[in-house]
């Protein structure tokens, strides 16, 4: 506690850093997953290359993307946006298959009696299949909560890490300490994130019983995807 105190400064402002750097690519995966979900939905030509070839960029290595993107965006290496481009890249990774089953997961039947008392394709999609596949995209976006801010750490070896520079340099350093602050900051981060995206789904989901129950909090297979 001595050494966080005489070191607030600049662990509240790698803390800011990881909380910024992770928002965006949590709320981008939600942006981009649920169309190309509705893609796959619709046309099952190309649902199988469709999740295929995010189910591929997921097996890329973390460090490995950040280094390569640069080279596709025209950055620096030290830019912060190939961190946010990667980690978005693999919260859709993670993201799309599950939001195509969500939808796949309503009943067709409900579909034809919602086209059949007049709702539009447009309508139908709002009020009727995104609601209901709305719990299971939830579920799938605190597992893309918890993976972001575990995987940012990985890029305190390019240089915007966030919390991970304390890992990197604890470790250079030979001090354990660093290193389980910058652990416990991180799973902190991860748990909030995790109340917060339930917090949003019992008042934009409010039917549904797992997000308002204690119970649903995150849960112990999502601590696992954090320590990975």
């Amino acid at each position: 506690m001595e050494w966080l105190w005489e070191n607030r400064e600049m662990v509240m402002g790698l803390l800011i850093q990881h909380v910024g750097l992770s928002v965006v690519p949590i709320i981008a995966s939600l942006l981009v997953s649920v169309p190309l979900a509705r893609i796959a939905r619709r046309y099952r030509s190309l649902r199988g290359l469709l999740l295929g070839a995010f189910g591929l960029l997921f097996t890329i290595p973390s460090l490995a993307l950040f280094v390569t993107l640069p080279a596709f965006l025209g950055t620096k290496i030290l830019d912060p946006l190939n961190v946010v481009v990667a980690l978005t890249i693999y919260g859709v990774a993670i993201m799309v298959r599950g939001t195509a089953d969500a939808f796949d997961s309503v009943p067709n039947d409900v579909l034809d009696s919602a086209s059949a008392v007049g709702y539009s394709p447009g309508s139908r999609f709002w009020r009727v299949e995104l609601p209901l596949a709305g719990p299971v995209i939830l579920a799938n976006l605190r597992v893309v909560s918890v993976t972001t801010v575990s995987l940012l750490s990985v890029g305190a070896l390019i240089g915007n890490g966030g919390l991970g520079y304390l890992f990197t340099n604890g470790y250079q350093r030979a001090f354990p300490t660093e290193i389980i602050i910058g652990v416990v900051l991180t799973l902190l981060v991860a748990l909030i994130f995790d109340q917060i995206l339930l917090a949003i789904g019992r008042i934009v989901m409010p039917w549904d019983r797992n997000t308002r129950s204690p119970e649903s909090s995150i849960q112990p297979d999502l601590f696992a995807e954090a320590a990975h």
